[in-house]
């Protein structure tokens, strides 16, 4: 993982703490498999609503509603590749953000 990658993953990580009250180990202990909505109690719709707007401050990004579906809040690996795409302008369809080089 690059440099750019743990940043958003630490500020993804930080964030679910500080917003659902997780306690911090129980969060470093999230794989790309934990489940997230459906699967927290912590996570209910109006834990969503914050969450997202307080990734949107801590990343510099704009979500729109559109952008956001039951599967990027389904696991811990949906959702940081979101934050990845959204943060690191991994939109482009020339650019898998799980590996260093272009898809092809």
């Amino acid at each position: 993982m690059h440099d750019e990658q743990q940043q958003v993953d630490r500020t993804l990580r930080a964030t679910l703490v500080d917003v659902l009250g997780l306690a911090p180990e129980r969060v470093a202990a999230f794989n790309e498999a934990t489940g997230l909505f459906g699967h927290l109690p912590e996570l209910d719709s109006m834990a969503v609503a914050t969450l997202l707007t307080e990734l949107e401050d801590r990343l510099g990004i704009t979500i729109d509603d559109e952008d956001v579906s039951a599967d990027t809040l389904e696991t811990y690996g949906t959702l940081l590749l979101f934050a990845w795409k959204k943060a690191l302008d991994w939109g482009r369809q020339d650019r898998d953000p799980r590996s260093t080089t272009p898809a092809g």
